[in-house]
């Protein structure tokens, strides 16, 4: 458990506590405490959440009435009380939302687990060792799951390859139709099992395209109302402002902060979980922590580009104007900070992509020699030779080991100073552990690897298509927060600001000349209309616009490959970087303009 999980877990049940009466949970808070492998018990997370709800409407009375004191009291309380019960409804559903999410990653890993279980059957017609090698291989809840149904129906005629497949039936119903075929071509006559078994193998991958591609057409919809709703409509309400004032529309600033500091985050983060709550597979990237020796131990890098972000942030800021200062060090600051904190684990992922990128040409040329008669050790030289690259250093690297150390396949990949050691890829890890069978095996190996090689490129064919049928969702919302959406916010800020200042909006012609040379931001307005200072219509745009650079990275993250929270966190510090930039850049462009 980690120290983050630890204290979540410390204060729950402190709040539980405080409430005596008992609880019913439902069957499926039960089922993904138990899922997430949670110390908490579901009648701790359901008291927790009542007992929440009171303290959270406190303060949101609290915050209304300060922010909008002329709000009547029953509004006021009725709000608070909304808000209090939303509370308590999102503590109870955060572990079934946390257990869904690591649900669609673990699903992520089902084509490689059908393939890897297919390959073994290859070289012997036996499920259970084949189902033991797959679990082996592979990490994650998934291999966890199958390796659990091993060791409760050991010696079983389906090796636990049955149960697994019913528990993950209504999750992704092409994963028992495969794992069917899979025992059906371990009893089938040899010169049928290979078929039966690449049946097994297009019937997992068919199931993941059909999956994506269902998704991708449902969410087009919802994606569009959030580019819609939360970005250019808000965005584009600023620019009438002048115009809404100059007609005698009061706005009131703490409802205006509130509405875009509070209300429109709040509304994308609940938009962009529900969209990410229904992804059926998330293909996720390879998981790199602070324990890789590539990466710098302690948090000194991000804290010290943090520290260089605020200073820069805001000398350049009280450049633009002397509301940008507060936005563009925060910008800056978290934007650096993030970026530098995981720019190493990005490096190692980048480094695992070119490594896998390799691999079938790899295994398709040791496979083919294997097949001639040379054996497996000194086809891993040829295949150094081969290819070109991380794959290729790997390789020769495994070469080497073999050479001074005098070990084994599997020692040369995985063991101490093997070639994978520190290569945080299961799909590597999983090939080289082949590779060691068919060194046991020998020639009849050959045409085993060969297929390998195959479903590598298979596999990585899948990933492809299931990332571009996102590609159209997941571009727009990461272009929107990066660039386009601060471009037009402080080109709208400008022209907002400028237009009340020059008094060229409609409602303004008709105001005096005294009257408009006594007014401020908004002083050609209507009599009686309330005003906005152009230092909270910029600063509260800026905190917007910096809110919706990071909520809508992690959404197209989150869709392309699954919230992983180093790449997370590494792309919303690259969003921050470039949205403050953009948005302070536009605002300072258009104000020549205008």
């Amino acid at each position: 458990m980690s120290a983050t999980d630890d204290r979540v877990v410390r204060v729950a049940r402190r709040l539980a506590r405080w409430y005596p009466n008992d609880v019913e949970p439902t069957a499926e808070l039960h089922r993904s405490l138990a899922f997430l492998e949670s110390d908490l018990r579901a009648q701790t997370v359901v008291r927790a959440g009542y007992v929440l709800a009171p303290f959270a409407a406190i303060l949101a009375f609290c915050g209304l009435v300060l922010a909008v004191p002329s709000l009547p009291f029953v509004a006021a309380a009725s709000a608070a009380a909304g808000l209090g019960l939303g509370a308590s409804h999102v503590v109870h559903r955060l572990p079934v939302a946390a257990a869904t999410l690591r649900r669609s990653r673990a699903l992520g890993d089902a084509p490689g687990l059908v393939a890897r279980t297919a390959l073994r059957l290859r070289l012997e017609a036996a499920p259970e060792r084949a189902a033991t090698f797959a679990a082996q291989t592979g990490e994650g809840p998934l291999a966890r799951s199958l390796a659990a149904h091993i060791d409760r129906t050991r010696a079983g005629p389906a090796a636990g390859l049955g149960g697994f497949a019913a528990e993950w039936r209504s999750w992704f119903p092409a994963l028992e139709r495969s794992t069917s075929l899979l025992l059906t071509a371990a009893d089938a006559p040899a010169e049928e099992r290979d078929h039966a078994l690449d049946r097994a193998l297009e019937t997992v991958l068919d199931g993941a395209r059909t999956e994506m591609a269902t998704f991708a057409g449902d969410i087009r919809g919802p994606a569009s109302g959030i580019y819609a709703f939360g970005v250019l409509l808000p965005l584009a309400l600023v620019g009438v402002l002048p115009a809404a004032r100059a007609g005698g529309v009061s706005v009131p600033p703490a409802a205006f902060v509130g509405l875009y500091d509070v209300v429109l985050p709040a509304g994308l983060v609940f938009a962009g979980a529900w969209l990410l709550l229904r992804r059926p597979i998330a293909l996720a990237p390879p998981r790199v922590t602070t324990g890789h020796p590539d990466v710098p131990s302690g948090r000194w890098r991000g804290i010290a580009a943090a520290s260089g972000g605020i200073v820069l942030g805001a000398a350049v800021g009280s450049l633009v104007a002397s509301w940008a200062t507060p936005v563009g060090a925060a910008g800056l600051s978290l934007g650096a900070g993030l970026t530098a904190h995981y720019r190493p684990m990005a490096a190692v992922r980048r480094d695992v992509t070119a490594v896998e990128s390799g691999l079938a040409d790899a295994t398709a040329v040791i496979g083919r020699r294997v097949g001639a008669g040379e054996s497996v050790e000194t086809a891993i030289e040829s295949a150094s030779d081969a290819t070109t690259g991380r794959t290729s250093e790997v390789f020769d690297a495994a070469a080497g080991v073999q050479r001074r150390l005098r070990v084994g396949v599997h020692r040369a990949f995985l063991g101490a100073h093997g070639a994978l050691e520190h290569v945080p890829s299961p799909r590597a890890r999983a090939t080289a552990s082949l590779l060691a069978v068919a060194a046991r095996e020998g020639r009849p190996a050959g045409p085993t690897l060969v297929t390998l090689a195959d479903h590598l490129t298979e596999l990585r064919r899948v990933e492809a298509d299931a990332r571009r049928e996102l590609a159209a969702i997941t571009g727009t919302l990461g272009h929107t927060a990066a660039l386009f959406g601060p471009l037009v916010g402080g080109a709208t800020v400008a022209m907002a600001t400028q237009m009340a200042a020059s008094g060229v909006s409609a409602g303004q012609q008709s105001l005096s000349a005294s009257a408009a040379s006594r007014s401020s931001l908004a002083g050609s307005a209507a009599p009686g209309a309330t005003t906005l200072d152009p230092a909270l219509l910029g600063a509260a745009v800026g905190l917007y616009v910096l809110a919706l650079a990071a909520i809508l990275t992690v959404v197209a993250t989150g869709l392309d490959r699954g919230l992983d929270r180093t790449l997370v966190g590494y792309r919303v510090g690259l969003a921050l970087l470039s949205a403050t930039v953009a948005y302070l850049a536009a605002f300072l462009g258009a104000s020549m303009f205008f």
